[in-house]
Parts: C-alpha cells; sequence; structure tokens
C-alpha cells in the first residue's frame, strides 16, 4: 500500500475529486493549508490599502491506496490539478506498512476501501 498526499490550489478540488472518483477513491481526507514556495507571496487590497500575502492557500489530499492504483491516480492528479502556472503543487508517495480499521480490526488493503 501507499498513501499519496498531494498539495493543491482549491479551484481545482471539484474537477480533482471527480477524477477519483473515477479511479474508485471513495476515502480521503483533506485539509486547508497555506504554503509558500516558488509562486511566493502576492499584494493584496483591503479598503484601498495594500498588504503583502506571504502563503498561498492551498489543500491537502491524504489517501492510502493498493499499489495497482497509485499510477492512475497519479495521472488524474496530473491532469486534473494542472493549471500550467507556478504553484499547482505536489505530489508524494509514501510507502505504508499497515492499516487497520478499528470498529472492524481489518488489517491491509481492505481495511482502506
Amino acid at each position: 500500500m501507499k498513501k499519496i498526499e498531494t498539495i493543491i490550489r482549491p479551484s481545482v478540488f471539484a474537477n480533482v475529486r471527480q477524477a477519483l472518483a473515477l479511479e474508485g477513491i471513495d476515502g480521503l481526507s483533506v485539509t486547508e493549508i497555506a504554503g509558500i514556495g516558488k509562486q511566493e507571496g502576492r499584494v493584496g487590497l483591503f479598503r484601498g490599502n495594500a498588504y503583502t500575502m506571504e502563503f498561498s492557500p492551498k489543500l491537502k489530499l491524504e489517501m492510502v491506496v493498493d499499489d495497482s492504483k497509485v499510477e492512475d491516480i497519479v495521472e488524474a492528479l496530473l491532469e486534473y490539478a494542472s493549471t500550467g502556472e507556478v504553484g499547482d503543487g505536489k505530489i508524494f508517495i509514501l510507502p505504508v506498512e499497515e492499516a487497520i480499521r478499528i470498529r472492524t480490526k481489518e488489517r491491509g488493503v481492505v481495511a482502506v476501501g
């Protein structure tokens, strides 16, 4: 099993969610985050005053999947999360040693499905 963590723009979430559903991903954690990278900050206006927004709002998606689904999910993320602009995000893939569903005590891939 693998854990896929991806950081995306909030504006692409609806399309990404639909693409993941088509790949059979019905379990997903979403966290609102803010970050800074090559995109850097931007200047905003509030009541006529300019201010620097150092961090950009992002969403962090986390899912644990069977190894056989990883490439299809990565392809869907690359297609639907990309705007072609700096700040589109990142995908991280980590090994998962074990998963256990607390309620039923099921283990392995069955526990994440």
